[in-house]
């Protein structure tokens, strides 16, 4: 991980590289680095932010018409600058950026260190950098391919030989994208790097490997050498969307952007019933089965409680990474669903290979056109919430439960289920609840300012808005760097009731509605051990006043939907308070945005 863009075309390749791995800030990274082809390979790197490791190494004044670039997020060795990529062999000859982990690399390394090898990084990708050189006889994508085939593991790769004017690139679990143009060729881990230059692409698939040369062409192999026949997609958003637009972090834009992406969710689905075009049917599964990681896995806590009230159809859900690694039993008659934003999460696609592999039928998730679940599942329902920059997910994941939403009623309407028509005129006009909301940005700011110096907070939920409470929690944690916890409400007496105090922000999600008075006792409980109560409350419920330091209102909707119209404050608090704090919203410490590596 995290970040690969490789160009081959007639125009200076450095500034070319340098905007693709701006475009990919967002994912997180610790290092960055880049090789031009100019006679030799000249290599420039470090670790830290793209512009300062420019300002140290001036990227410019590489010259060279072909080149590949990476911003790397530690798996193997600290960040350092021998530890940033790309790597090189022991001649100098090779330079290779990569994105993945290979498993097996300390076997290789010894075997190649007894042959005369020597390392310089503490990194598993050297390895590759090695074997290539090892095997090259003068065929370059021959040493390539016989390299990719020693390995276990996961990568996507673009390597560049000082002695050939083409870059190969590969994958196997970890994405890579070729752009292609009259006269150029690009390949990158994310469209957005390369969108601001074509927007045709080829998707590789794993076990894939491609030559980009002068004049713009492209070959697709496997790893056998067999050339393969592609399809050229375009891509449907435009620059413009991943670009700030005025607003201070693309977060705060993203969440502000909640209204339209909701309405394109929905759009040409929602009528007197549910019309979900997927490719296939969901047919007459006896349980569904939803795996997920981190706000992914929150929206399907959500999901699970939609399918079985509304379609009677039993639900589960399971940790993507915990689900892969026991012994499922899954089969025939259940359906799983796979969630991710990317979709490209690497225990989400893998749990989605073991579920297929046991005869499940399975359904994507996603948001991202043509990525790997998109293709792997049997079918799929894309969630059409446009590019999400910053790495805590906003409209990704309030997409996702609208999705699931869709799911669950699609199924209650094969089950014969009578659909609530209020449900739906309650869809219907969400989107202008989500403007209502985001009108209270200003006060929540304001209570913002009056927490923001707190090291400890405690969300409350019941119900369907527990996974709120969780996901709230995670938001905070994420970009504010504060410790936070998500519990159902009833369960704070069983362990958590013991951290209150009046240091203790106490978040409850106290919506008028099922649970509610439960919800008034446990914060009557809190009150009474001076804890700092933040109510999430319907508007025109003043009872709840006398209960909280602060309360942010929000208009009464179905309960089904309360999970988004709730979390939009929520997103507002935590972002407010890190905006405060003076931290990086969009690129917090440590995270990536799309996690292709377990």
């Amino acid at each position: 991980m995290c970040g690969i863009v490789a160009y081959m075309g007639s125009r200076q390749a450095a500034p070319l590289l340098l905007n693709g791995l701006r475009r990919l800030e967002y994912r997180g990274y610790d290092s960055a680095g880049m090789a031009v082809l100019n006679g030799g390979i000249d290599i420039r790197k470090d670790r830290g932010r793209i512009d300062d490791v420019n300002r140290e190494h001036d990227f410019s004044s590489l010259k060279g018409t072909l080149g590949i670039a990476h911003t790397r997020w530690a798996t193997h060795g600290e960040p350092s600058m021998k530890n940033a990529h790309p790597h090189t062999g022991c001649n100098g000859d090779i330079a290779l950026v990569h994105n993945g982990i290979i498993e097996n690399y300390k076997t290789l390394r010894e075997l190649l260190e007894s042959e005369g090898h020597v390392f310089s990084t503490d990194t598993d990708t050297e390895v590759l950098t090695h074997l290539i050189e090892k095997f090259y006889k003068g065929d370059f994508l021959g040493s390539v391919r016989k390299a990719l085939m020693q390995i276990r593991g996961t990568y996507g790769i673009a390597v560049i030989h000082k002695g050939c004017n083409e870059v190969v690139v590969a994958r196997n679990g970890s994405p890579l994208v070729i752009g292609v143009k009259r006269g150029e060729a690009f390949a990158a881990s994310d469209a957005s790097a390369i969108l601001e230059h074509t927007k045709k692409m080829i998707y590789l698939d794993d076990g894939e490997v491609a030559t980009l040369k002068p004049g713009g062409v492209v070959t697709v192999r496997n790893l056998f050498d067999k050339i393969l026949e592609k399809n050229i997609e375009e891509i449907g958003w435009n620059l413009d969307q991943i670009e700030k637009g005025g607003f201070r972090h693309f977060m705060l834009k993203e969440i502000f952007e909640q209204p339209e992406s909701i309405r394109n969710v929905m759009r040409g689905r929602l009528g007197k019933g549910i019309k979900l075009s997927i490719n296939g049917e969901l047919g007459d599964r006896k349980r569904v089965i939803i795996v997920a990681c981190g706000s992914s896995w929150h929206s399907a806590l959500i999901g699970r409680y939609l399918i079985e009230s509304l379609s009677g159809v039993p639900a589960e859900v399971d940790y993507a990474s915990e689900f892969r690694y026991r012994e499922p039993l899954v089969g025939k008659d259940d359906l799983v669903i796979a969630i991710s934003q990317s979709g490209e999460t690497a225990d989400t696609l893998a749990a989605l290979k073991e579920a297929k592999r046991r005869g499940a039928k399975t359904l994507g998730v996603v948001n991202v056109v043509g990525s790997t679940i998109a293709r792997e599942a049997d079918m799929g329902v894309y969630i059409h919430a446009g590019p999400e920059i910053g790495v805590a997910s906003t409209k990704a994941y309030t997409n996702q439960i609208i999705a699931l939403l869709l799911i669950a009623l699609d199924l209650a309407q094969k089950h014969g289920k009578k659909i609530n028509q209020r449900l739906l005129s309650d869809m219907r006009k969400l989107p202008a609840t989500l403007e209502h909301v985001l009108k209270e940005d200003k006060k929540i700011k304001a209570i913002a300012d009056r927490v923001a110096e707190h090291g400890n907070f405690l969300y409350l939920g019941r119900g369907i808005n527990y996974p709120t409470a969780l996901e709230g929690a995670l938001k905070l944690k994420e970009i504010s760097y504060i410790h936070a916890e998500g519990y159902p409400a009833a369960e704070m007496k069983h362990g958590p009731i013991a951290l209150i105090d009046e240091n203790m922000p106490v978040v409850f999600i106290a919506n008028k509605g099922k649970g509610y008075d439960k919800i008034v006792s446990n914060m009557e409980e809190v009150k009474a051990r001076r804890g700092k109560i933040i109510a999430i409350a319907t508007e025109g419920d003043n009872s709840i006043k006398s209960l909280s330091d602060w309360v942010i209102r929000v208009p009464r909707t179905a309960d089904e939907l309360s999970p988004v119209v709730n979390i939009i404050p929520l997103q507002l608090l935590a972002y407010y308070i890190a905006d405060i704090k003076g931290l990086d919203v969009d690129k917090p410490r440590n995270l990536a945005k799309s996690v292709t590596v377990e």
